[in-house]
């Protein structure tokens, strides 16, 4: 484990002890956090994939296409749930998280369009590409690609958004959600609630294959 990935695991530790404190009371979200891929959760019968990305992280850019293909072999006998898990060490990871929590509102068809977006043009997003630019000049940035890939008709919602105090709580609140499930980096995911080994690095193909056929199996399908 290297040792940015134990600041993000100690931090979600102690994020997780006092999201759990019995001296204060929490309140459910009201709506399920995640991004669903293709299709309802009622259409899933047999296996649920849940991924934590990270929009700017390149693990999570790179797991994307093998997974992508995974799902289009097995179609409605696997479902995908996408949540965002801005890491701290990830310039601008959470602001992009939070474009993505946007463009669900406003598109929900969209999101993942979108999240393709990121992944195809992290570049601009971190590192020297936004070192020396105001946090208000990030955002207009994000705001900018986000309408690009949206559709321009949209520019001015998805500007509000980043004021609206809502998306910055559902942002949070998947943040918090990966930590309680015990997420520490990106990409992360369960296949039926369960954690897969190898946190933090992409799973090709042949390893989903390895991971999903049993289980689609035991369904009889």
């Amino acid at each position: 484990m290297d040792f940015t990935i134990f600041k993000s695991t100690i931090f979600c530790v102690l994020l997780s002890v006092c999201l759990i404190s019995p001296t204060e009371s929490q309140i459910p979200p009201a709506v399920q956090d995640g991004f669903w891929y293709g299709q309802n959760p009622s259409a899933v019968d047999s296996v649920l994939v849940e991924a934590f990305f990270d929009p700017v992280c390149p693990d999570s850019r790179d797991s994307w296409p093998p997974l992508k293909d995974a799902l289009k072999q097995y179609g409605s006998r696997v479902g995908l749930v996408v949540h965002t898990f801005p890491l701290p060490y990830h310039d601008n990871a959470f602001a992009t998280s939070r474009a993505l929590h946007i463009t669900n509102n406003l598109n929900s068809s969209s999101t993942f369009h979108v999240l393709e977006a990121f992944f195809h043009h992290q570049e601009l997003f971190y590192r020297k590409a936004t070192f020396n630019k105001t946090r208000a000049a990030v955002i207009d940035q994000i705001v900018d690609f986000t309408a690009k890939a949206l559709g321009p008709s949209y520019h001015s919602e998805i500007k509000s958004g980043f004021n609206d105090t809502k998306t910055d709580i559902a942002t949070r609140v998947a943040f918090k959600y990966g930590c309680l499930r015990g997420v520490y980096g990106t990409p992360f995911f369960f296949v039926n609630g369960f954690p897969l080994p190898d946190a933090g690095s992409a799973l090709n193909y042949t390893g989903w294959r390895k991971v999903i056929d049993p289980l689609v199996s035991q369904h009889g399908n």
